[in-house]
């Protein structure tokens, strides 16, 4: 999942239309035309340009031609579906081309629609409509996947896709990433002292904390059981590690229903990566938990964070 993340999974977004053709009038007429539809508009006048658009800005639906020089909407619609950040956006053609084989190649290739130049704008506008609303939909039917019943969270799935995400685009910018992975300590102690509800309430609280405290553009995920893991993009290890602090003592403050005679606590985490970022998403989830590791072992309770160094977390890993 590319498009803005939230703590809020179901988030609501305003439609990209991403239009891919190399006449400039038919831009100027489907932004005036489809002005009332409340969308924003994305455009390229050649393949590679729409390529790289369709890669960095994850539109909503892409209005491709056919007919364009050096590389035609074939070969740009059969780059769109091999690759996996492309591969779920739905493409119409709009296309002079109008034989029967043309129609089955775009098709074949992966095509959701196809309309022929000169094209009805009304017949354009309710496809396009139509389009924007099945992929609301199937959206919405991925997002209940990566869901935490529990608390509402991103679940673990999601967690792996965006990490992946996250250092992928990392790879290739400078920039930084942090990631903080969350316990909370002796929990099993408080299912068999008061319960399983009670349990259950400690895990909500926390979701509810981080939800607060964390920003809109990190990723706060139920990792599973009582963890918790939160992407951090363009968060050094200092910003990290100041609001994990901030977080744990929160916590610690927060007075339960259940058992409000007992305080409970959290370890965390945190490894932070800057750079170019060449760790794998295993690499920094190991230093990641070496570090929770090292908190609860210190005597939890307490934020543990380090810088990623890939030399030394490949000798970790060689070490066993």
């Amino acid at each position: 999942m590319t498009e803005s993340t939230s703590n809020n999974p179901v988030d609501e977004f305003k439609p990209i239309v991403l239009v891919i053709d190399d006449s400039v009038d038919v831009h100027r007429l489907l932004k005036a035309r489809l002005r009332t539809e409340e969308l924003e508009f994305r455009e390229a006048l050649d393949g590679e340009s729409g390529l790289k658009v369709a890669r960095d800005d994850s539109p909503t639906v892409i209005l491709l031609d056919l007919d364009m020089p050096v590389m035609d909407g074939f070969e740009v619609l059969r780059v769109l579906k091999e690759d996996p950040r492309t591969l779920q956006i739905p493409v119409i053609v709009l296309s002079g081309l109008q034989s029967s084989q043309d129609k089955v190649t775009a098709f074949d290739l992966g095509a959701v629609d196809y309309v022929t130049k000169p094209f009805d704008l009304t017949e354009l506008r309710v496809r396009v409509r139509s389009t924007i609303r099945m992929q609301r939909l199937i959206r919405m039917l991925a997002q209940k996947a990566q869901i935490d019943g529990l608390t509402g969270l991103w679940n673990r799935v999601y967690f792996n896709t965006r990490l992946t995400e996250e250092l992928g685009r990392l790879s290739r910018r400078e920039g930084n990433l942090s990631l903080a992975v969350l316990d909370i300590d002796h929990f099993k102690s408080i299912n068999d002292t008061y319960g399983h509800p009670a349990g259950d309430g400690v895990i909500q609280g926390l979701a509810k904390l981080l939800q607060g405290e964390f920003r809109h553009t990190d990723s706060v995920c139920r990792y599973g059981g009582e963890e918790f893991g939160v992407i951090m993009p363009d968060t050094t290890l200092a910003d990290a590690a100041s609001v994990a602090e901030r977080v744990r003592v929160a916590f610690e403050r927060m007075v339960w229903p259940r058992h409000p005679e007992r305080k409970t606590t959290i370890s965390i985490g945190v490894a932070a990566v800057g750079g170019s970022g060449t760790l794998t998403v295993e690499a920094i989830i190991e230093l990641a938990d070496k570090n929770l590791y090292a908190a609860k072992s210190g005597g939890r309770n307490r934020v543990v964070a380090t810088v990623a160094d890939p030399r030394s977390v490949a000798g970790l890993r060689a070490a066993g």
